[in-house]
């Protein structure tokens, strides 16, 4: 009995452990990490309400829309991560809260509308973000200096941030995108005869540390093999390069685009990606 009972105890710390080295609840910490740090170094959030208002939409809609699809509430820790990044991308001018309402709506109920053979297409805070500023240019902004210079917080941002994306299988995804993006600042560099760190800075910014750790890599919109990954991430990075030229050279067709060329890179490229990936595997399964 004692035995029994000692391996028992060992088992449930051990679980433990595993169920917090899950990409999932690691995610969940590092986002939330993100949030306090940045709330209590830089004041990111500016008003409280946004984020109560954000997690409270995403949350209930989580809650609601599942029970009326399924029959039963879903885990809300998805929901949780797309209130968190809603508050934290999105900078109304004005201070009000109805962008963090209608995104939070968007961005959930997209799970749930925008699917194709039962999987949703879209990174949900990527849907309800590119929405919100093509809808409202005005009223909001993209996070942009408010999270600070500060290299040590962003050091470990990018420590955390790597090792979970190690543990998820998608460090290949995160590296593919930083690797391009950086080619094709080079890229940019010589075609707009602008200095190589102007164009390359961008990727060491808090937009883009949440847009590589929780966007481009979403298990959930992202193809299904490794060498698709890896297509998807440098086509993604190509889009937004294609975007950032179409403003530096004043093509009013890429205009509405400029306040986050990589939010709507993801965007366009992503969904499309996932469709295929989708659509092929389906007649893959079917019976011949």
């Amino acid at each position: 009995m004692s035995t029994a009972g000692g391996t028992q105890a060992l088992a449930r710390p051990a679980q433990g452990l595993a169920r917090f080295l899950d990409p999932r609840w690691m995610i969940t910490a590092l986002i939330t990490v993100i949030l306090v740090v940045g709330e209590v170094r830089f004041s990111i959030l500016g008003d409280l309400r946004r984020l109560v208002v954000a997690l409270a939409v995403c949350m209930g809609a989580e809650l609601a829309l599942s029970w009326a699809r399924d029959g039963r509430a879903r885990s809300v820790q998805s929901a949780y991560i797309s209130g968190v990044s809603l508050t934290l991308l999105t900078k109304p001018l004005a201070g009000a809260l109805w962008p963090f309402v209608l995104g939070g709506l968007l961005a959930i109920g997209s799970k749930y509308a925008l699917t194709w053979r039962g999987r949703h297409l879209w990174n949900p805070t990527n849907f309800a973000i590119a929405v919100l500023i093509l809808a409202a240019p005005n009223s909001l902004t993209i996070l942009s200096h408010e999270f600070g210079n500060d290299l040590r917080v962003n050091a470990i941002i990018w420590c955390l941030g790597l090792v979970i994306v190690w543990r998820a299988n998608v460090l290949h995804v995160t590296a593919t995108y930083a690797v391009s993006f950086l080619a094709f600042a080079a890229l940019r560099g010589l075609l707009t005869d602008t200095p190589f760190l102007v164009e390359a800075t961008p990727i060491t910014g808090p937009m883009y540390q949440l847009f590589v750790f929780f966007m481009v890599t979403d298990p959930a919109t992202t193809v299904s093999t490794r060498r698709g990954r890896i297509a998807v991430a440098v086509s993604i990075a190509a889009m937004e390069t294609l975007l950032r030229l179409g403003n530096d050279w004043g093509l009013a067709i890429a205009q509405p685009f400029a306040p986050a060329p990589a939010i709507f890179a993801l965007a366009m490229v992503g969904p499309l990606a996932k469709l295929i990936d989708v659509e092929r595997r389906a007649r893959a399964a079917a019976p011949r």
